[in-house]
């Protein structure tokens, strides 16, 4: 347990010194008019689909790999301009958008339903949802989780005032679920798989409910500064995703190390999490305006954010 923490929290301070390391070459990443375009600088996250690009070494000569421990974080990395492209959950675009942060949404994932959960101690007793009444109920602010428990309010007939919301970033979360300060804890993958312990009970996931899909961002800049490259980039994604699907085995032996996690932990998370790529589109973006209006009538964003806005299916042709 003392590892698992001290490897979350090291996630933490690594995102943190990225983005403050990075933002002040921001300036030095557009290609000069008439030249080579730069590398590409590509934030990912512990376990989503770019992991394994990086684990198998195959983006192109020169690019730069930034870990970050949540979606929102990622954004935040956008923002700062210490990344060109990044992916992350459903909720994190929908809560930079609210804040104003710049970029466009050019790829998604099919669903991931069971890739997100919500975990409680079998030993008490809790048998759906509505049992946490009134109860704590840990999650990520602004990650695919939230739009999940949002979902699940509705779903039980409960609005947000019916739960003590407690905003935990996983390396809090976890400590704070092991030792009973709060109820429940609503997680993705891998931190979800390596909570799967004995006596840990998965009271509920995202089947039926959210979608859970995946999108990359990139920012502007990059898409008027480097548009090769996010194409020869996106091509070797595709290819590398749909490789690990086709060899889960192999998969999992690249990844476990890479994640820090054991092999047993790695297959469990990806035999429900790993999907294949898909293109943006018209439609995926009214689901995601449908997600962020659901934000706004709760006023967890301030405002309406025209999210659908946001899509730029240029890149389509290599995602279908």
């Amino acid at each position: 347990m003392r590892r698992l923490t001290a490897v979350l929290a090291g996630v933490l301070l690594l995102s943190a010194s990225l983005v403050a390391g990075c933002a002040g070459k921001a300036a030095d990443s557009a290609a000069a008019p008439g030249g080579a375009e730069e590398p590409l600088r590509v934030g990912y996250q512990r376990f989503g689909g770019l992991s394994l690009v990086k684990a198998k070494k195959a983006g192109a000569a020169g690019t730069s790999w930034s870990l970050f421990e949540s979606g929102p974080a990622l954004t935040e990395g956008l923002k700062a301009g210490a990344i060109d492209i990044g992916q992350v959950g459903e909720a994190p675009p929908i809560f930079a958008a609210a804040g104003k942060i710049d970029f466009r949404i050019i790829g998604t994932s099919a669903p991931v339903p069971k890739g997100e959960a919500v975990l409680v101690k079998a030993s008490k007793g809790y048998t759906s949802f509505k049992d946490l009444r009134g109860k704590k109920v840990a999650l990520n602010k602004g990650s695919n989780v939230n739009w999940l428990l949002v979902r699940l309010l509705e779903a039980n007939g409960m609005t947000i005032k019916d739960i003590d919301v407690q905003y935990l970033k996983p390396a809090d979360a976890r400590p704070a679920f092991d030792n009973d300060q709060v109820d429940a804890w609503i997680i993705w993958d891998p931190y979800f798989a390596l909570a799967e312990t004995p006596g840990v009970k998965v009271l509920v996931d995202a089947t039926g409910l959210a979608n859970n899909r995946e999108y990359l961002l990139v920012s502007p800049q990059a898409l008027k500064s480097k548009p090769g490259r996010i194409r020869e980039f996106l091509r070797t994604y595709r290819q590398v995703t749909d490789w690990g699907i086709a060899n889960p085995d192999e998969r999992v032996k690249i990844l476990a190390p890479e994640l820090g996690i054991p092999e047993d932990v790695a297959r469990r998370a990806l035999g429900r999490s790993a999907q294949p790529l898909a293109a943006i589109t018209p439609e995926i973006g009214a689901e995601l305006q449908q997600i962020s209006d659901g934000f706004t009538d709760l006023q967890l964003i301030p405002g309406k954010v025209d999210i659908k806005a946001r899509v730029d299916e240029q890149f389509s042709d290599l995602l279908r």
